[in-house]
């Protein structure tokens, strides 16, 4: 294999990887944990309110950062904030985000060195009503933080408004021109109210096969961009590669074969290559981000996504969405569900939080050209966080060792291997030794070195760093 090219071509944030937490599981909500199916895009369990004041929590989120943490999803849309001055009483099963909860947030970010990216609501759920969106609730808000010294680093408005009809019934679907019109009004409300803050949209739901779904009901990103007039900071999407059993919609089923399949990661490429052609004609200033995904909709699917099989994907649209352009990549989610990357229950790493510390300590943010020419080894390569290095991002979904024969890198100087027992391994080991947090840290130090073989173990997922 050789390095194409030493001029990069691409670069990443350096809050790359990102994650969020759920508004429902934030506020307590309707969530995944105990759900064997769905109702209008949620769960159907109500979950306790999440502890942002767990000492563990921040030991682990602390290793992951610099991040953007997200809070939104499908209840973002129906919140009551506790500085609205609606005087009618919030509509059945709305969540309040209290006031405790959004100090607790803000400072949860200040002590992990997290940037909020935060979803408002629009809120409006009958058709005669779009185009007329109400900024008085996210006004409020917004001057309760500035008043605070609290920031919002990045804010959009609505979860997934092309998804609307699933969520809240076919009348409540904004058409593309009355949601452009809405999202002008909060654009202008942001740079009023919050100057610093950058606006992202439409964050429109994509599907594997299908991408924006039905016609003319949901594929409303193009028109939206098109009708609207003020400038966005960042055009943002969300993407599953695959459905869990909760999902009503199943266009392809979370499994080991579909997880394993070199064809199940090419929707990713398609769908941001056609997103990247409209932020191009319409808003060429904005940045590309994928503002949500997971390895399985509704939840993640159990004894998958928790599991070592959910590395492969993740490591490859890791890789795959820095070659590509996307800036930052959002997980869902750090906590809660089975695609969580902390069990909410135990407050334990699940496989795929390795990979993304592994990410985190070893890939800078620029992206060079390199190429595979076995469709079950994906490989990428970025520089290291230190200059005059680079690191080596392999990912082997074949049950076979291959050999690596690497050429215009430099000198090998370290190897980090992720591999386990089996494919629905709930652990895994780093260099053959499983990771721990000792005294509240874990370091790279701590695993075994391995040899600067050019052998890539089966079913493995490694980083090999090299000095230039």
């Amino acid at each position: 294999m050789q390095l194409n090219s030493t001029t990069p071509i691409a670069s990443i944030a350096p809050r790359y990887l990102s994650f969020s937490i759920d508004i429902s599981v934030l506020a307590g909500g309707f969530w995944w944990e105990g759900s064997t199916g769905t109702q209008r895009g949620l769960g159907t369990q109500r979950v306790e309110a999440l502890d942002l004041c767990q000492e563990k929590l921040d030991v682990l989120v602390k290793a992951l950062g610099p991040a953007y943490v997200r809070v939104g999803g499908s209840e973002a849309d129906k919140v009551r904030y506790f500085t609205s001055t609606e005087s009618q009483p919030p509509c059945d099963n709305a969540l309040l985000l209290t006031q405790l909860m959004w100090n607790q947030l803000h400072d949860f970010c200040q002590r992990n060195d997290l940037a909020l990216m935060f979803t408002m609501k629009y809120g409006l759920f009958e058709r005669r009503q779009q185009g007329s969106w109400q900024a008085d609730d996210v006004i409020a808000l917004l001057k309760y933080s500035h008043d605070n010294h609290q920031t919002i680093d990045v804010c959009e408005l609505g979860n997934e408004l092309n998804a609307y009809w699933a969520f809240h019934g076919f009348t409540s679907q904004p058409s593309a021109k009355n949601l452009a019109k809405d999202y002008d009004t909060f654009i202008r409300c942001i740079r009023q109210h919050s100057p610093n803050s950058k606006v992202a949209g439409p964050g429109s739901a994509f599907w594997p096969r299908i991408g924006e779904a039905i016609k003319p009901l949901s594929n409303i990103s193009a028109p939206f961009l098109d009708y609207l007039e003020e400038p966005l900071d960042i055009v943002d999407w969300h993407y599953y590669p695959f459905q869990s059993t909760r999902s009503p919609v199943k266009t392809r089923v979370a499994s080991v074969d579909n997880i394993l399949s070199p064809n199940s990661l090419k929707d990713f490429e398609k769908y941001s290559k056609q997103l990247e052609q409209l932020r191009d004609q319409y808003q060429p200033t904005a940045q590309l981000w994928t503002g949500e995904t997971g390895s399985a909709q509704c939840g993640g699917q159990a004894k998958l996504s928790d599991r070592f099989v959910s590395c492969f994907w993740w490591a490859d649209q890791l890789g795959r969405g820095a070659k590509i352009g996307q800036k930052v990549m959002v997980r869902q989610s750090l906590i809660g569900g089975d695609y969580a990357l902390i069990n909410r229950q135990t407050l334990k790493p699940n496989p795929d939080y390795w990979v993304s510390w592994l990410w985190g300590k070893l890939m800078g943010t620029d992206v060079y050209d390199v190429q595979s020419n076995d469709p079950f080894v994906q490989i990428y390569c970025h520089s290291a966080k230190k200059e005059g290095k680079c690191t080596l991002l392999i990912i082997n979904m074949s049950a076979s060792p291959k050999i690596l024969n690497c050429h215009g890198f430099g000198s090998k100087k370290k190897r980090f291997e992720i591999i386990a027992d089996s494919l629905t391994s709930k652990k895994i080991r780093i260099n053959g030794i499983k990771p721990r947090f000792k005294q509240g840290k874990v370091k790279l130090g701590d695993f075994p070195k391995l040899s600067k073989l050019n052998i890539v173990s089966p079913y493995s997922i490694n980083f090999w760093c090299f000095t230039v």
